[in-house]
This record gives C-alpha cells, sequence and structure tokens, in this order.
C-alpha cells in the first residue's frame, strides 16, 4: 500500500477549504488542486429546478437606448433633440422672416408670430438666428436641447 504524504497544515481561513479535492485527490503547490477544478464554489452559478435556463438578462452597464432620447444625452443629463442648432440657426437667418428657424424646431406660435410681424422687422428674426447659432441651451418644442 502506497501512503500519501502527510499535507503541512495551513492557518484557518487561508487557501481552500480542502486542499486535497482535486479531480486526482492531490494537491499541487501551495494547497491548490491539480487538474481542472471539478466542484462549483460556493455562492457561483446555479442550475434552476427542472433543467431549464434561466431567461436573457441584459448585461449590467449594457445601454440598449432610449426612445425619449434617440441622440443620447448632454453632460448635464438632458437628452439631444433629433433638430440641429445650426441649420435651425441658418434657416432663422436667411429666412427668419418667415418664422422658419422656428417652425423648424417645432415651436408654431412663435413661427406664427414671426410670419405676422416679418421677424420683428427682421431684428427679432436676426438675433434670433445668431442666438441659435452661438448658445448651447436652446431647445425643441419638446424640451430637448438641440444638437450642435
Amino acid at each position: 500500500m502506497s501512503e500519501q504524504p502527510q499535507q503541512p497544515s495551513q492557518q484557518p481561513g487561508y487557501g481552500y477549504p480542502n486542499p486535497a479535492s482535486g479531480p486526482t485527490g492531490q494537491a499541487g503547490p501551495y494547497g491548490y488542486p491539480q487538474g481542472g477544478y471539478q466542484q462549483q464554489p460556493p455562492g457561483g452559478y446555479q442550475q434552476p429546478a427542472g433543467g431549464h435556463q434561466a431567461p436573457y438578462q441584459q448585461a449590467p452597464g449594457y445601454y440598449g437606448g432610449d426612445p425619449n432620447a434617440a441622440y443620447g444625452y448632454d453632460p448635464y443629463g438632458r437628452p439631444y433633440s433629433d433638430k440641429s442648432k445650426i441649420v435651425a440657426g441658418i434657416l432663422q437667418l436667411f429666412l427668419g422672416t418667415f418664422g422658419i428657424g422656428r417652425f423648424y424646431v417645432g415651436n408654431v406660435g412663435m413661427g406664427i408670430a414671426q410670419l405676422l410681424t416679418c421677424g420683428g422687422l427682421g431684428f427679432w428674426a436676426l438675433i434670433d438666428g445668431i442666438m441659435y447659432l452661438v448658445s448651447n441651451d436652446r431647445t425643441d418644442a419638446q424640451g430637448r436641447i438641440l444638437r450642435g
């Protein structure tokens, strides 16, 4: 009969609970079992009863998209609009007397007011167009920040 050599005793709380529990039954250096680890570690994944797999769950940190913010969020957490502030500014500069820039971003009431006043005799349309191009806080009719 062959006797296995005695393993040096370890302090409690260090290493594996049973260092000789490998598939070959022999512990390797430093108390780790040799070969593949066949036992399931405590607290690991448990197969559900009945042999069925768990339903699909998305990985943590996965961004599936937000229908209210299709173009993402600005650094302050506000959703971006599908409208561009550059397009709105150019439309307001060249066609602001008709309120086209305001109609583009969805502000129909302001667009009608600019249409009836010829863009505030051009001054309102000019200032509005410059503000669209320079400002980072202009919003569309739904309150979303215009993209740059």
